[in-house]
């Protein structure tokens, strides 16, 4: 199984290129909280060792590389709410998202490395789009690892909030416990109205 290197970077950096950001976003399935998309540009003498696609590495591996890369690389989060999710759509609101979180960076990149196959329209700035990127580049990896992180710790606050949906070990995603506590307890403000099994109690006869 291969792990994120830094060869894309490298590649850019011999064609002068200096500052060089990894985009990635997390929370497009949940039914719940808002997406959020971090922007990550990395000191290449200090790269932290173990950076890999967010879902392959233990919270406490991620909570471990994020006191790193806060330490050692230019890092940003940005956030699309709920009611942008529903005014767009997800994708156009993971993209507001990218789109904040690289606007947030200082000094600005000057080369962005996007995980997924689009490039969001907002950004100006010479850009890849890379499939699976955070398997692929260290810098998406780390900003997978960035933005899920503060996904998570988000939805645990919600979840105290709104307890009884298992925010806090399902982040929002549609498990069995989330769309049984839907049907019971009902649609709360950090509810997706646009995403259908939301939709479908809402409107439902």
């Amino acid at each position: 199984m291969s792990t994120p290197d830094f060869e894309l970077e490298r590649a850019l950096l011999a064609r002068g290129y200096a500052r060089i950001a990894g985009v990635d976003e997390v929370g497009r399935g949940p039914l719940a909280g808002p997406v959020v998309a971090s922007a990550v540009v990395l000191n290449p003498d200090r790269i932290p060792t173990g950076l890999n696609d967010s879902k392959k590495l233990t919270a406490k591996h991620r909570a471990a590389l994020e006191i790193e890369l806060r330490d050692c690389a230019d890092v940003m989060i940005a956030e699309a709410s709920v009611a942008e999710i529903d005014e767009h759509n997800i994708l156009r609101a993971s993209h507001l998202a990218m789109e904040r979180a690289v606007a947030a960076l200082n000094p600005a990149p000057d080369y962005l490395l996007i995980d997924g196959n689009l490039i969001p329209r907002g950004l100006q700035i010479p850009s890849q789009a890379v499939v699976k990127g955070d398997a692929r580049s260290v810098s998406i990896a780390a900003a997978s690892i960035l933005a899920k992180n503060w996904r998570d710790r988000l939805m645990v606050d919600l979840a105290q909030q709104h307890p009884g949906y298992g925010w806090e070990a399902n982040a929002g995603y549609p498990t069995k416990q989330h769309r049984e506590a839907l049907r019971n307890l009902g649609v709360t403000p950090h509810h997706r109205r646009s995403f259908k099994p939301v939709h479908n109690i809402l409107y439902q006869e």
